[in-house]
Protein backbone atom coordinates (compact mmCIF):
# COMPACT_ATOMS: atom_id res chain seq x y z
CA UNK A 1 0.00 0.00 0.00
CA UNK A 2 1.27 3.30 -0.66
CA UNK A 3 0.53 6.34 1.32
CA UNK A 4 1.15 9.40 -0.15
CA UNK A 5 3.30 12.18 1.70
CA UNK A 6 1.28 15.24 2.77
CA UNK A 7 2.10 18.65 4.85
CA UNK A 8 0.16 18.87 8.27
CA UNK A 9 -1.34 16.18 10.08
CA UNK A 10 -3.29 13.39 8.16
CA UNK A 11 -5.93 13.26 11.34
CA UNK A 12 -7.25 15.04 13.78
CA UNK A 13 -9.03 14.39 16.85
CA UNK A 14 -12.71 16.82 17.41
CA UNK A 15 -13.77 18.28 20.45
CA UNK A 16 -16.71 15.83 20.83
CA UNK A 17 -13.82 12.75 20.00
CA UNK A 18 -14.50 12.46 16.29
CA UNK A 19 -11.75 11.99 14.17
CA UNK A 20 -11.68 14.08 10.92
CA UNK A 21 -9.28 12.94 8.33
CA UNK A 22 -7.91 14.10 4.98
CA UNK A 23 -9.80 11.36 3.38
CA UNK A 24 -13.37 12.41 4.87
CA UNK A 25 -12.84 16.27 2.96
CA UNK A 26 -15.08 16.35 -0.35
CA UNK A 27 -13.29 15.69 -3.20
CA UNK A 28 -11.08 18.75 -5.26
CA UNK A 29 -12.73 20.69 -7.45
CA UNK A 30 -16.62 20.02 -5.33
CA UNK A 31 -19.30 22.32 -6.94
CA UNK A 32 -22.62 21.60 -5.51
CA UNK A 33 -22.06 22.37 -1.62
CA UNK A 34 -24.29 20.89 0.89
CA UNK A 35 -23.88 22.05 4.20
CA UNK A 36 -22.22 18.96 5.32
CA UNK A 37 -19.43 19.38 2.80
CA UNK A 38 -18.90 23.15 3.73
CA UNK A 39 -19.08 21.78 7.79
CA UNK A 40 -16.57 19.63 6.93
CA UNK A 41 -13.83 22.14 4.90
CA UNK A 42 -14.93 24.68 7.76
CA UNK A 43 -14.26 21.72 10.78
CA UNK A 44 -10.91 20.83 9.06
CA UNK A 45 -9.27 24.42 8.77
CA UNK A 46 -10.34 25.51 12.48
CA UNK A 47 -8.68 22.46 13.59
CA UNK A 48 -5.63 22.75 11.97
CA UNK A 49 -6.06 19.68 9.24
CA UNK A 50 -5.63 21.74 6.05
CA UNK A 51 -4.26 25.35 6.19
CA UNK A 52 -6.75 27.76 5.34
CA UNK A 53 -5.10 29.05 2.19
CA UNK A 54 -5.19 25.60 0.70
CA UNK A 55 -9.16 24.85 1.25
CA UNK A 56 -9.42 28.00 -0.86
CA UNK A 57 -7.51 26.99 -3.26
CA UNK A 58 -8.62 22.97 -3.51
CA UNK A 59 -12.16 24.03 -3.78
CA UNK A 60 -11.73 27.34 -5.59
CA UNK A 61 -13.51 29.56 -3.14
CA UNK A 62 -13.06 32.80 -2.17
CA UNK A 63 -12.26 33.95 0.70
CA UNK A 64 -15.42 36.08 1.22
CA UNK A 65 -17.37 33.05 0.83
CA UNK A 66 -15.34 30.83 3.26
CA UNK A 67 -15.19 33.78 6.12
CA UNK A 68 -19.23 33.72 5.24
CA UNK A 69 -19.17 29.98 6.16
CA UNK A 70 -17.00 30.45 8.94
CA UNK A 71 -18.92 32.98 11.03
CA UNK A 72 -22.28 31.01 10.20
CA UNK A 73 -20.94 28.06 11.97
CA UNK A 74 -19.91 30.23 14.55
CA UNK A 75 -22.74 32.45 15.32
CA UNK A 76 -26.00 29.80 14.34
CA UNK A 77 -24.17 26.31 14.41
CA UNK A 78 -24.42 23.99 11.16
CA UNK A 79 -28.04 25.16 10.47
CA UNK A 80 -27.03 28.11 9.25
CA UNK A 81 -24.69 26.73 6.30
CA UNK A 82 -28.23 25.32 4.76
CA UNK A 83 -29.40 27.51 1.91
CA UNK A 84 -33.06 26.72 2.85
CA UNK A 85 -32.44 28.72 5.89
CA UNK A 86 -29.83 31.13 4.39
CA UNK A 87 -32.46 34.28 4.91
CA UNK A 88 -33.15 32.71 8.81
CA UNK A 89 -29.81 33.74 9.56
CA UNK A 90 -28.83 36.41 7.18
CA UNK A 91 -27.53 39.85 9.37
CA UNK A 92 -29.98 42.66 8.42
Amino acid sequence: MFIRKVEGPRAVTLPDGSILSRADLPPQGTRRWVASRKATVVRAVEHGLIPREEALERYSLSPEEFDAWCSAVRQHGLDALKVTALQRYRQP
